[in-house]
């Protein structure tokens, strides 16, 4: 009976995040700590959900030509040391109890920035909007991966709407799809190093992770059918606060 609730929960994150386009970490995870999983397992598993449900979409950006690899590369270079160095923090732990706590702040310190940036996309990329050399533009970027891979790596969070965000302020002349497509293509490789780590760390439940894959994987498709007939205006305030409702719960309560 569990492994149906682990297809419902899937199918439910996926629909969401085929409609409005908001990260599957940020809903997935405060879902499964609902569910009553420790951190350590609903992080560690959100992460692999994440790299493998997203790797597809990688794959259909690139055959578009919608992916930057350039950037791909220089937010890459920060990132994936950085998780790699964040999974050995966490492994110099005796016990994941240790560290529960650490990833559970981080969490919620997460879920506020991202309903923040939900909320506020548009405003922040309208007045923060940074016109730098490509040069300058890769060491920027470059330090972001770093700040990115260690903040996702500790709550499976940001990936998606954090990067895109940073990309829209750094890069304004980019096309929308060129934006989606190249944060995709560094949030998979980003959540699989993570989820990879974490697995390693034994924070992975693979019979929960086969359960959210079987439920999101059509939803997320039947989700981008229905985006054209539900307005992202209503659905995305609504997101935005349950998310700013758990990351108050989890960074305080």
């Amino acid at each position: 009976m569990e492994f149906f609730w682990y297809i419902f929960a899937g199918a439910a994150v996926g629909l969401a995040v085929g409609i409005t386009g908001v990260g599957g970490g940020s809903l997935m995870t405060p879902l499964l700590l609902l569910f009553g999983f420790p951190p350590h397992i609903a992080i560690g598993t959100d992460l692999m959900y994440a790299g493998i449900a997203k790797s597809t979409g990688v794959f259909m950006h690139a055959k578009r030509g919608n992916v930057n690899w350039n950037v791909v590369a220089a937010m890459a270079a920060g990132s994936i040391p950085a998780s790699l160095l964040t999974v050995w923090a966490l492994s110099r732990f005796e016990k994941p109890d240790h560290y529960q706590e650490i990833l559970t702040a981080t969490l919620g310190l997460m879920l506020l920035i991202t309903a923040v940036v939900i909320l506020f996309r548009k405003r922040l990329t309208r007045h923060f909007k940074i016109n730098l050399s490509e040069q300058k533009s890769n060491r920027v970027i470059f330090f972001c991966g770093i700040v990115l891979g260690a903040l996702v790596t500790m709550t499976s969070v940001g990936a998606g709407a954090l990067g895109t965000a940073i990309m829209m302020i750094l890069f304004p002349v980019m096309r929308a799809k060129n934006i989606v497509g190249t944060d995709l293509a560094h949030a998979v490789p980003l959540t699989l190093v993570a989820g990879v780590g974490h697995l390693l760390l034994g924070n992975v439940d693979y019979y929960l992770l086969a359960g959210l894959l079987i439920g999101s994987i059509p939803t997320i498709y039947l989700g981008t059918r229905i985006a054209s007939f539900v307005p992202n205006h209503v659905l995305q305030p609504i997101l935005a606060t349950a998310l700013m409702s758990f990351g108050i719960k989890y960074l305080f309560f």
